[in-house]
This record gives C-alpha cells, sequence and structure tokens, in this order.
C-alpha cells in the first residue's frame, strides 16, 4: 500500500463575452448563472463578516469557528492552525488578511482562499527547526506580503511549526526581541519539546533590507511533498481519521461513512512498515528504524483487533460491547505513544 499524494487543482479562469442582441433575449435568471468566477469572488468577499482579529496584548490564544489558536506576533501578522473549510477561511477573510502562508506539509486548499481574493504561499518547514534559507524566505514572504495586507501563517494545529516560524520572521523584520518572540510562542502553546523551533527564533536576527532582497520571490502556492513528508502527512490524516472513529464507538462517523475503521488502520500499519524499510530509516540511527516497525506493529495489532470485530463491515449493526472499545482505545493509545516517542528522539 502507498501513500496517497495530496491534489489541489486550481479553477481555471473563464471570460464569457455576450453580443448586445443576445443579451436582450436572455433571460434575468440566465445573466445571473452565467455570472463570472470574478464577480462570485467579489460577491463572496463581501458577504464575508469582519472579525476582530487577535492582538498583541492577548495573554492567550484565540479560537474561531473554523479557526484555532490564533495568536498575533505583530499588528497585521498572525499564527494559527489551518483554516477547515468555508468557515476558518471566512474567519480569515474577516480579519482582512490578504496572504496565508503554509508551513505545513499538506498541500493548501487554494480554492477556498481563492474565492476570498486570497493569496496562498506554501513553505513547509519540520518540527525540528528550519534552515536559513527557509527563514530568509518566510521572512521575504512576510515582509513583501504586508504590503498589500496582514498576513496569516499556519501549521496544521497551530501551535508549533507556525508558532515558530512567524517568532523567527518578527525577530527578522525587527518587531520582537528573541526573548520576546519565544515568550509568544508559549502564548500559541509551542511544547518545550520543540526545541528546534524555540531555537530558530532563539537564535534569529535582525535581517538587512539587502539580505532579504536577494531571496527569490517567485513563492509556490503548492509546494508538493515529497518521500518521508509526504508519508508523515498521510499518517497525520490517518491518526485524524482514527480519531473520528474512536468517537463514533470504532465504528464509521455518521458525517464520515466512508471511514472504515480496519482499513485506516491497515493504512497506518503499511506506511509506517514501508517507510522503516526505506533509505531515510536507513540513513538514519538503528533505533530509527526499529522504532517505525514497532509503531507498524502496534498499528497492525489494531488493525487485526478491528477486523475480528467486524466494525464498520455491512454484516455488523449496532454498538460495540464497552469492553472492546475500551481496548481498542488502549492500543490507539499505544500506538501514539509509540509515535511521540519516537517524535521525542528523532524529530523534535
Amino acid at each position: 500500500m502507498k501513500p496517497t499524494a495530496i491534489l489541489t487543482n486550481s479553477t481555471a479562469r473563464s471570460c464569457l463575452v455576450f453580443a448586445t442582441s443576445l443579451a436582450v433575449a436572455l433571460a434575468a435568471g440566465s445573466l445571473t448563472s452565467c455570472a463570472s468566477p470574478d464577480s462570485n469572488q467579489s460577491r463572496a468577499k463581501s458577504s464575508v463578516a469582519p472579525v476582530a482579529p487577535p492582538t498583541l496584548a492577548d495573554a492567550a490564544p484565540r479560537d474561531y469557528k473554523g479557526l484555532h489558536n490564533v495568536v498575533a506576533y505583530h499588528d497585521g501578522f498572525y499564527s494559527g492552525s489551518v483554516p477547515e473549510g468555508d468557515a476558518g477561511f471566512d474567519a480569515v477573510a474577516g480579519m482582512g488578511v490578504k496572504t496565508i502562508i503554509s508551513v505545513d506539509g499538506a498541500a493548501p486548499e487554494l480554492e477556498y482562499a481563492k474565492a476570498r481574493g486570497i493569496r496562498y504561499i506554501h513553505l513547509p518547514i519540520g518540527y525540528n527547526g528550519f534552515d536559513e534559507q527557509r527563514k530568509l524566505e518566510i521572512t521575504r514572504a512576510t515582509r513583501d506580503a504586508m504590503a498589500q495586507g496582514p498576513v496569516y501563517v499556519h501549521c496544521h494545529h497551530g501551535k508549533h511549526r507556525s508558532a515558530g516560524a512567524a517568532a523567527a520572521v518578527a525577530v527578522s523584520l525587527g518587531w520582537m526581541t528573541p526573548d520576546e518572540a519565544t515568550t509568544r510562542m508559549k502564548v500559541s502553546g509551542t511544547a518545550p519539546n520543540y526545541k528546534g523551533l524555540f531555537a530558530c527564533a532563539a537564535a534569529a536576527t535582525v535581517v538587512g533590507a539587502d539580505v532579504i532582497n536577494a531571496v527569490a520571490p517567485d513563492f509556490p502556492a503548492i509546494a508538493p511533498p515529497q518521500g518521508f513528508v509526504k508519508a508523515m502527512v498521510e499518517l497525520d490524516e490517518i491518526n485524524e481519521h482514527l480519531k473520528l472513529i474512536e468517537k463514533a464507538g470504532w465504528q464509521p462517523p455518521k458525517d464520515h461513512p466512508d471511514l472504515v475503521p480496519v482499513a485506516e488502520a491497515g493504512r497506518m500499519a503499511d506506511i509506517l512498515r514501508v517507510l522503516s524499510t526505506g533509505d531515510r530509516a536507513a540513513s538514519k540511527p538503528a533505533g530509527f528504524a526499529q522504532g517505525l516497525k514497532s509503531n507498524a506493529d502496534l498499528a497492525r495489532q489494531l488493525e487485526d483487533m478491528l477486523l475480528a470485530t467486524n466494525a464498520g463491515t455491512p454484516n455488523k449493526s449496532g454498538p460495540l460491547d464497552p469492553t472492546l472499545t475500551s481496548q481498542l482505545s488502549q492500543k490507539f493509545q499505544a500506538v501514539g505513544a509509540s509515535c511521540k516517542d519516537c517524535h521525542v528522539k528523532y524529530r523534535d
């Protein structure tokens, strides 16, 4: 089983030219149905209600509908979670944001942003920090975008990577001292385990305009994950699916009936197994590959348990026995604990 790439296709814009004689003959309803994407975009933007953005005075993150852990790192420069659907992107647009910078590995959902007149820039970073070049790229992207309006930088949950990136940028542009930036990361909820992210902010210094200008400004809207990173993105997605399944009593969630418990556990086990024998594992200390294999074994055990219960299959009806659901949750927690242990040793 191979990880599935996440693909996002931009909608092509079209321009419809009407002759005067034809326009007279068309009904008003037809004219409305043939409105251009640009006019639809204008209506979408005008319908978004203003949202009070976070401020530097906030001592805790702000949550909005579809948007979480939002913290200000400068006036008009915010860090937080990935926007969730229309509600999340409406919240971003309501703050007046003109540019979103994603530092997450997953491909951004461009159509939501385009519908609101927002530009997307995709510059992924890891949980263990980022190099000088990537810091300069995010810094230039932020500086240039701020000339157009507020900027929102996000990772997945909005606690760790986006906070680290925002903090380093704030120092690089002279908006904060390193101490102020790392303190702000704590407001975002960045876990102390992520020493690399804190180090990026702590080691940052004000960067001269000539250095920033030397960075090429042609930043991608989507930088597709590759290899190991792509697999990690899919594992994160699977983990979120399994959380929904667990919440539904280890059955397919009513609002996500396509999620089959045993299939999701199987995907996780297969990806971890393949990674444990891949080039990335071979280049790391022996314990890294063994950790991946142990994770794969635990995920496979969860799959076997789900397979034995027939959870989520057509011939299985009604809730599972509470004792069984408890055992499944314990195994799932063991998978999570094993993953976390590996992260602490090799990622953080």
